[in-house]
C-alpha cells in the first residue's frame, strides 16, 4: 500500500476487480502491482460489503459487466440484488467513479435492465482514463491518457523459443469477431503457391459450435494444426515465439492487449488498419505492425509471409509503456475524478 509522502492523507480507491488470480488478464495483474507500490494512494480490490459501507473516495471500473457475473436462478438474483445496492450507495454519496475505456461500445450481450445499469454508470462517471489518442469520447468528457503498458516483464521468465519463419499463427481466447474462421478459409487459398506455409491456432473457442466449425474447416488443409483449449500463460508466450508472425484477422479492433503481448514477445503482427493501429506501427517502429484494409484476403497472407522472413533490425520500441509511469499516472487520474465528484457535489 503506497502512502503518502505529504501531510495529507492517501487517496481511498476501489478497483473493481478483486485478488487477481492465475486466469485473470495479465493487464490486471501488472495493474494491481503498479498501483499497490504507488505513494499517496491506498489501492484496494474489490470487497462487495467494502464497496457498499467502507469509507472511499472513487471506484475504479474497466468492465462493469463483471458486476452481473453469468450466474442464474437465485445466484443472478443476488447479483442484481448487490447491483442495485451499490447504485444506490454511489447515487447518495460522493464517491468518484473512474472508467477505464477498454471497448468503445458497451456489450450486446447484456439483457435490457443490464444495459441500462452500465448506461447509468457511463452518465455517472467522473473521469475516464483512456489507453490510446484515438479513443473517441462524448464532448467536454474529462480523460487521461494512459497507454496500455507492454508485458515484457510479465513474459520475462518464459524460456525463448526459436521462431519457424514459415509459419502463422493465431493466439489467444477464439471468439466470433476475432474471425479465426476467415483466418482459415482463406490461408487454406495459399496451398496451390504458397504449400510451404503452416498455420498454428492456439486458444479456447468460447463455444462448442464455433470449436466445430473450425475443425471442419481446418481438416481439409493438413497445413493447419489446431490447439484448442485454454492456454497458460506460458503456453501463450510459447505459442507465439514459435511462429513467425502473428495474424489477428479482427472484424474489429480498438485496444488490443493481444497485440502488445506479440510485441513484447519480439514477433511481427498482421492486424486490420485502424487509426490505433496506424498510431501504434508509427510507435514501435518498421517491420513489426504489417496491416490489411478491408477484409483478410490471401494476398495480404502472401505479403506478410515475405515480410517476416526478414527480422526488424531493431527491436520494437515500447518504452512509452513501462509499467512504472502508470501508478503515478492512475493516482493523477483518480484526484482528478474525485475533485470533479465533489465540484458537483457542492
Amino acid at each position: 500500500m503506497g502512502t503518502s509522502s505529504g501531510g495529507t492523507r492517501p487517496l481511498r480507491v476501489m478497483q473493481s476487480f478483486g485478488a487477481p488470480r492465475s486466469t485473470s488478464n495479465p493487464y490486471i495483474h501488472m495493474l494491481d502491482a503498479a498501483l499497490e507500490g504507488t505513494d499517496g494512494l491506498e489501492h484496494r480490490r474489490f470487497d462487495r460489503r467494502a464497496a457498499l459501507f467502507g469509507r472511499l473516495d472513487a471506484l475504479q471500473f474497466h468492465w462493469p459487466e463483471t458486476l452481473f457475473g453469468t450466474g442464474r436462478g437465485a445466484r443472478g438474483l443476488a447479483r442484481r440484488l448487490y447491483a442495485v445496492a451499490l447504485r444506490l450507495r454511489l447515487s447518495t454519496s460522493r464517491i468518484a467513479i473512474i472508467r477505464t475505456v477498454h471497448n468503445v461500445e458497451l456489450p450486446k450481450d447484456v439483457t435490457p435492465w443490464q444495459r441500462r445499469y452500465l448506461e447509468w454508470i457511463e452518465r455517472r462517471t467522473d473521469h475516464r482514463i483512456v489507453l490510446n489518442e484515438q479513443t473517441e469520447l462524448p464532448p467536454r468528457t474529462e480523460a487521461t491518457l494512459i497507454p496500455h503498458g507492454h508485458y515484457r516483464d510479465w513474459f520475462a521468465s518464459v524460456a525463448l523459443e526459436h521462431a519457424s519463419p514459415d509459419t502463422f499463427g493465431f493466439v489467444g481466447l477464439i471468439r466470433r469477431y476475432k474471425g479465426v474462421e476467415d483466418l482459415v478459409r482463406v490461408f487454406r487459398l495459399t496451398a496451390s503457391d504458397a504449400p510451404h506455409l503452416r498455420l498454428h491456432i492456439a486458444g479456447n473457442p468460447t463455444s462448442s459450435e464455433l470449436a466445430d466449425e473450425i475443425r471442419t474447416d481446418a481438416a481439409a488443409d493438413t497445413r493447419i494444426r489446431l490447439d484448442l483449449r485454454y492456454l497458460s500463460e506460458d503456453d501463450f508466450a510459447r505459442a507465439v515465439m514459435r511462429s513467425g508472425g502473428i495474424v489477428l484477422p479482427y472484424r474489429f479492433m480498438h485496444n488490443s492487449g493481444t497485440v502488445l503481448a506479440v510485441l513484447s514477445l519480439g514477433r511481427p503482427v498482421l492486424v486490420p488498419r485502424t487509426p490505433v493501429n496506424e498510431a501504434l506501427a508509427v510507435e514501435v517502429g518498421p517491420g513489426w505492425i504489417t496491416m490489411f484494409d478491408d477484409d483478410l484476403d490471401a494476398t495480404d497472407l502472401r505479403g506478410f509471409a515475405d515480410g517476416i522472413r526478414s527480422s526488424p533490425s531493431t527491436p520494437p520500441d515500447l518504452s512509452a509503456r513501462d509499467w512504472d509511469r502508470a501508478g503515478t499516472a492512475h493516482l493523477e487520474a483518480f484526484r482528478r475524478g474525485v475533485m470533479h465528484r465533489r465540484g458537483a457535489g457542492r
